[in-house]
């Protein structure tokens, strides 16, 4: 089939061309926020009834966690640049494994804390070398079909949300079994994406180059710490750092802001996981679509830019119809909820596609592990005075928060002018537009 075929199809039916590998990772997005999402909702809940820890000790291991996993998807980059991704994604998968199998039965706090870091650190290294991977796919099938590299990872991130609409009620109905139970389904879960890598998943990896070639071979791979000189000096991947960092401290607050304003709006939090669900459900309907749609007709900077302001417009939303008591006083949050995940569906494939543009693919892992630990870094440092803001509420507090992805969208780097025709330097993948 040609690329202009492709292009005038313009959907996702170009599945059957993707290759396997693709599919495969695609498929462990998805398992991956199954396996994750049958337990984590239900973490606290057990923790602080069953085991019995107190709050402070509670919020403590559930920190302790987000750190061992988000704060160290640089390490995971660097060895799956150094090592290449089979590797490190087997040994993750293996120590997630090892991870819910010990959480199943651990009682005393040393014990949870010591399976919950494992947990985590099993994501630091899966996440970051599955993710590098997908883009490096991404850029080859989109110069083999002309196919936008964002449709690939929309394809990807669209995985990873049908993982976390379907496990927690999952998750629920195996608590019926105890959290044992969940744990260990949990554990059954990864084990089979093992075996799907295992079997399915080559041992060396091409690395894929600012414009998309074919790069370092397995005897080329940098050493570790290799790039990190270059990573602190490169201004427009720091820039797109900022910019996304402004976009994961304001989707945070679906976790910190949306429960409080629905304890204030309905007295309760039943209504939390059906909005959580909305957001999942809403992204899986909408994200290649949308995708198709803007990627025609704006620059990757101009996509990214326009997420940022979906999500200012979500806060401002939530401000303006905070004093509106009709359908149960939830109006603000789902226009909040609404906004946010319309957000997402435009940044989260939009930066993904983006790094290969400005990094040595050699050096790619260590790159895209960097972005998300700087975001995490940036939510943990924000999280306080969002905090604040949230304690003291009102239409105040969002509108406040909504200055958030305004000041990202000011950060928005200019994509690399040396991108060449027909190697995805617009997201639409067909021509250089900043």
């Amino acid at each position: 089939m040609t690329t202009t075929a492709l292009r005038g199809r313009g959907t996702l039916c170009e599945p059957r061309g993707l290759g396997s590998l693709i599919w495969l990772l695609v498929g462990s997005q998805a398992a991956f926020n199954v396996g994750f999402f049958v337990v984590l909702p239900y973490l606290a809940a057990h923790l602080a009834g069953t085991i019995g820890l107190a709050g402070w000790l509670v919020g403590l291991v559930l920190g302790l966690r987000t750190f061992s996993q988000q704060g160290l998807f640089v390490v995971g980059g660097a060895l799956t640049d150094r090592f290449g991704p089979r590797p490190v994604v087997l040994i993750g998968c293996v120590l997630r494994v090892a991870g819910f199998a010990w959480l199943a039965v651990a009682q005393g706090t040393g014990p949870i804390i010591a399976a919950v870091l494992l947990i985590g650190f099993a994501a630091a290294l899966f996440s970051p070398a599955v993710e590098t991977e997908v883009a490096r796919q991404a850029v080859l099938h989109e110069r083999a079909t002309g196919l936008p590299r964002t449709r690939v990872l929309g394809l990807f991130s669209t995985a990873g949300q049908a993982g976390t609409l379907v496990g927690p009620p999952l998750g629920a109905l195996l608590l019926l079994g105890g959290f044992a139970t969940a744990c260990l389904a949990g554990a059954v879960v990864f084990t089979l994406v093992l075996v799907a890598h295992l079997r399915w998943m080559p041992r060396a990896g091409s690395a894929v180059g600012p414009q998309g070639d074919a790069g370092a071979t397995s005897r080329e791979r940098p050493r570790l710490g290799e790039g990190v000189r270059e990573l602190l000096s490169h201004r427009p991947f720091l820039l797109l750092c900022l910019g996304y960092s402004g976009y994961l401290l304001a989707y945070n607050q679906l976790y910190l802001a949306l429960p409080q304003e629905v304890e204030r709006a309905t007295g309760g939090q039943t209504a939390l996981g059906w909005l959580l669900a909305w957001g999942s459900l809403l992204y899986v309907l909408v994200q290649m679509p949308v995708l198709r749609w803007i990627g025609d007709r704006l620059s990757r900077r101009a996509v990214l830019r326009t997420g940022l302001l979906l999500l200012a417009t979500g806060f401002a939303a939530a401000a303006a119809l905070t004093p509106v008591t009709a359908a149960g006083g939830l109006l603000p949050s789902v226009a909040f909820v609404t906004a946010l995940t319309l957000g997402q569906v435009l940044i989260v494939p939009t930066v993904r596609a983006w790094v290969p543009d400005l990094v040595d693919g050699a050096r790619l892992g260590l790159f895209t592990g960097a972005l998300s630990s700087a975001s995490g870094l940036a939510v943990l440092l924000g999280s306080m005075p969002a905090g604040a803001l949230v304690d003291r509420g009102g239409p105040a507090a969002w509108l406040v928060m909504a200055a958030v992805p305004l000041a990202a969208a000011v950060f928005v780097p200019r994509p690399p002018r040396t991108l060449r025709t027909g190697a995805g330097a617009g997201t639409g993948g067909g021509r250089a537009r900043a």
